[in-house]
């Protein structure tokens, strides 16, 4: 499998260095409700582990929740709770949301507030090597004595320092140092350490968990196109410190980001399309093989009518299963090739659009195949499969208050297809007057009948 590798900015062979494939994936800071672009590198990681395990690899993927930081604080203020609370409420919100996607759960989900022994030991250690100093309670990471930084960034100290504007703080020796211990202010979290009452930095956070969790040196580390530098940068810099090895990820995947009205979708703006809100109105199914429409790497422009058009597709999909066929037909349709194709696509850097065009290739010769009278039996089996390993239910919303649910409708158009595979055209039309009357609007093309509610 060829993954594209932000280190070296190139495709790589990807083997896992063990039995088991260990992938970190950052998370989210708990302090609202999660956005789809959230979800978009939740969905991104999780379909790469379905498929590796679809391959046969052992999987074990870790993600994070940041759980104490300057916004959860902020947020509590605002809302008259305690930092706890809010951060709380909202890792609950991000699990219900991610159940609703249909996200595979990871085999840990590590909370920084449940990790601050070994955040703690970390950064005892750094200093102990000359990596951190400590200055007025906090502590810092001395990045000049990394000779390496900025090889994931691409970019020069000088370069970085020149481009980013720095916090002063008291008692660092360097704008691009980083804290790895915070003091705490009167009211805020704190926890005792051998510095001071107080917390950990943001970057610490993942190294320590991604080391407990998954040893020195994982294979895949996942995230967002944004976090890049400086977090992924400085996570690289201590762990390397922290272990000595050249390396703290092999594979460093990033997602590309997702727009909304031409800017970054961001909490901390105000410009946000919240996951539950996007449920309320669109199923899981079409979520996904919306995201699935770009390439993970690529900028995505949040679009009410692509996901319109998605669940349109999704509709195609379940409609190739529940479609009425011949179970005695003698000549089959061999799914082979369209399986090989989606294998090529996914194994070419997670190529999820080309994968799912393979998806509905097969649904299309579905639909011909069992209009004139093919076995279409196995095909609908890889239909399932494929479709499992991309994270899709095949499943409709259950009822509909303003008319029958999506099984209902499938069932009729599926009785219309078998209709006029048998030239009863008078049955044909009674269903599409029936579905008319119901509030169905139906299209026939070469692809099949698609459908829409009025």
């Amino acid at each position: 499998m060829q993954l594209y590798n932000t280190l070296t900015r190139q495709k790589e062979e990807f083997q896992p260095a063990g039995d088991e494939v260990s992938m970190y994936v950052c998370g989210v800071t708990v302090y609202d409700y999660s956005h789809v672009g959230h979800a978009l590198s939740a969905i991104t990681f999780e379909v790469l582990h379905r498929y590796l395990e679809y391959r046969g690899y052992k999987v074990r993927r870790v993600v994070n929740f940041t759980d104490v930081d300057d916004k959860i604080i902020a947020r509590a203020e605002r809302d008259g709770a305690t930092p706890e609370e809010i951060a709380r409420s909202y890792t609950e919100a991000y699990l219900e949301d991610m159940d609703a996607l249909n996200v595979l759960p990871p085999a840990a989900y590590p909370k920084a507030t449940e990790e601050i022994p070994q955040i703690i030991d970390f950064i005892s250690d750094l200093m102990e090597k000359g990596f951190a100093y400590e200055a007025e309670g906090s502590v810092y990471f001395r990045v000049r004595n990394d000779p390496a930084y900025g090889e994931l960034s691409h970019r020069t100290l000088g370069d970085m320092i020149q481009g980013t504007r720095f916090e002063p703080e008291p008692g660092k020796e360097y704008p691009g140092d980083f804290a790895l211990w915070k003091l705490s202010k009167p009211g805020e979290p704190a926890w005792e350490s051998p510095w001071s009452s107080g917390r950990p930095g943001w970057h610490i956070e993942c190294s320590a968990m991604a080391y407990h969790h998954l040893g020195e040196v994982i294979d895949i580390h996942g995230g967002g196109l944004d976090l890049v530098f400086p977090h992924h940068e400085n996570e690289v810099a201590q762990s390397r410190a922290y272990t000595g090895k050249d390396t703290f990820a092999r594979f460093w995947l990033h997602n590309g980001m997702l727009r909304l009205s031409g800017e970054t979708m961001s909490k901390s703006t105000g410009n946000v399309k919240r996951i539950r809100d996007v449920l309320a109105d669109h199923s899981s199914d079409a979520f996904r093989l919306w995201i699935y429409s770009s390439h993970y790497r690529s900028p995505l422009l949040y679009d009410e009518e692509g996901l319109d058009a998605a669940e349109r597709a999704a509709r195609r999909l379940r409609n190739a299963l529940s479609a009425p066929a011949d179970p005695d037909a003698e000549k089959p349709l061999d799914p082979a090739r369209y399986k090989e194709r989606f294998i090529e696509a996914m194994e070419d850097d997670l190529n999820l659009p080309q994968a799912s065009a393979a998806l509905f290739d097969l649904v299309r010769d579905i639909n011909r195949s069992r209009d004139t009278g093919m076995g279409v039996s196995d095909a609908r089996d890889t239909l399932r499969e494929l479709s499992a390993v991309l994270g899709l239910t095949l499943e409709g919303p259950a009822v509909h208050a303003d008319g029958p649910s999506d099984a209902e409708i499938e069932e009729m158009i599926g009785e219309r297809t078998l209709a006029r595979s048998e030239s009863r055209y008078e049955d044909a039309d009674a269903i599409r007057d029936r579905l008319e009357a119901l509030g169905i609007s139906i299209s026939d093309s070469t692809d099949g009948t698609s459908w829409s509610r009025l």
